[in-house]
């Protein structure tokens, strides 16, 4: 048979083939079974399979199979209420769903770009986005994104947005990895005219693009007197940080700092519908009422059964104490990560927090230095797991590379921690020949 899936595709394997899934468990073709430590696309935090919420899913497409997205269904109401009542920062009052990260990237951009223009400041048209980051595939997403394998093909066609670095201590030319940034974002801020900046952009906890990679304390809370100094909305992608993926809430709730507009989705659907939402301050969505300004919806935005489905996501995260659950198994697996790789020649640092752990391999430990791009390690580490029965999903950027990904289920338990633990260092030996 020809294969027409992806479209197109630059691996010489065959597409993976899945045929179910329950709990923290993937089963191929064959009936053999995978362990997601991945959690996919690292958004499935409750587990696969889970009757209640497929029973919530049917209950609202017999009720409501579709309605406009700004009209109220049931699903849609509860889901809000769940959201302001438990889950969202106090300031962040309103919500506006899409069916993406990418999508709720452009929204919240936009809203950003029409906030200004309704303060009659037109001239703040700049995002100040970070790298590396990842922030979606659509191509207003890709252009404030510092992840050049996913603009590769597309850098010459995308607006030059300006950019710093985000805090990558393993790498970073300083040891004061904090103050160097915030220098950075100081200097990038006047050297573009504050007078000109719209936003600063930027995941709390930087996700796959980098690997997990968890900025000092301090430099939060000065990025948003940045921001309140010089009338810049801080911006924040939780699409893969959030929702209890870090051992909190939200991954900046551990810097008690909150933003004007932030985006977060992956986890509050937990893999069983698209659903992310963008969410923001009443500063913010009245001053685009009182200019007469809207945010525009997408036709699948707000799916009751999708509404429905993140609900009951929720729910449970909240019913079984799950992102407690993520801090405290988080901390013990990337502890018996860091013991079993702590001498290993090719293993330079596991980072992260709660169920967000990335482990970056090196060519030479003590330098540093990566390997070259075309010795695909970490697609060779990745599929070397993936034969021993567990899938990782892979890091970087292309220029930042050689990160693996930990992003499972939030209730794994023993088990599972051993055997991540045991077959990521041998995926690491078997690739790099220790």
């Amino acid at each position: 048979m020809t294969v027409t899936w992806p479209f197109a595709t630059f691996a010489s394997m065959p597409p993976v083939r899945i045929e179910r899934a329950k709990g923290a468990y993937l089963y191929d073709a064959s009936g053999r079974e995978i362990l997601d430590a991945a959690g996919g696309a690292i958004a499935v935090n409750i587990g696969h399979g889970r009757l209640e919420v497929a029973d919530a899913m049917r209950d609202a497409a017999v009720q409501c199979s579709y309605a406009v997205p700004p009209w109220l269904t049931p699903q849609r109401e509860r889901l809000i209420e769940r959201l302001l009542a438990g889950w969202l920062p106090p300031r962040l009052t309103r919500v506006h769903l899409t069916a993406s990260g990418s999508e709720g990237v452009e929204t919240l951009v936009k809203i950003a770009l029409e906030y200004h223009a309704a303060c009659g400041r037109e001239q703040k048209t700049k995002i100040i986005a970070r790298a590396p980051s990842y922030h979606g595939t659509t191509l207003g997403a890709l252009a404030v994104s510092g992840h050049e394998s996913r603009r590769f093909g597309l850098d010459h066609a995308l607006p030059a947005m300006p950019d710093v670095p985000a805090p990558y201590a393993l790498r970073c030319p300083d040891a004061d990895v904090g103050g160097y940034c915030l220098r950075a974002l100081k200097e990038r801020i006047h050297r573009e005219d504050p007078q000109t900046v719209a936003g600063i952009l930027a995941e709390p906890i930087v996700g796959a693009s980098g690997g997990a990679l968890v900025p000092p304390d301090g430099y939060w809370q000065a990025v948003r007197a940045l921001c309140d100094e010089h009338d810049i909305l801080l911006l924040t992608d939780e699409v893969m940080c959030g929702f209890g993926r870090t051992g909190t809430r939200f991954a900046l709730d551990r810097w008690g700092v909150e933003p004007d507009v932030m985006v977060a989705g992956k986890g509050l659907g937990g893999g069983y519908a698209p659903i992310t939402g963008v969410y923001g301050t009443e500063a913010v969505a009245e001053a685009l009422q009182q200019a007469g300004m809207n945010v525009m919806f997408h036709t699948f935005a707000a799916h009751p059964a999708a509404c429905a489905a993140a609900d009951k996501v929720l729910e449970i995260l909240d019913r079984e104490c799950l992102v407690e659950h993520a801090a405290k198994t988080g901390e013990t697996l990337k502890a018996r990560l860091a013991e079993a790789l702590a001498d290993h020649p090719h293993v330079a640092e596991v980072r992260g927090a709660g169920l967000l752990i990335g482990v970056e391999v090196v060519e030479n430990r003590e330098s540093l230095a990566r390997y070259r791009a075309d010795e695909r390690v970490t697609t060779r580490i990745t599929s070397s797991a993936y034969r021993r029965g567990v899938s990782f999903y892979p890091g970087g950027t292309g220029a930042q590379r050689d990160i693996v990904m930990i992003g499972p289920p939030f209730n794994i338990g023993e088990r599972e921690v051993g055997r991540i633990v045991e077959t990521l260092v041998a995926a690491v030996d078997d690739v790099t020949g220790s």
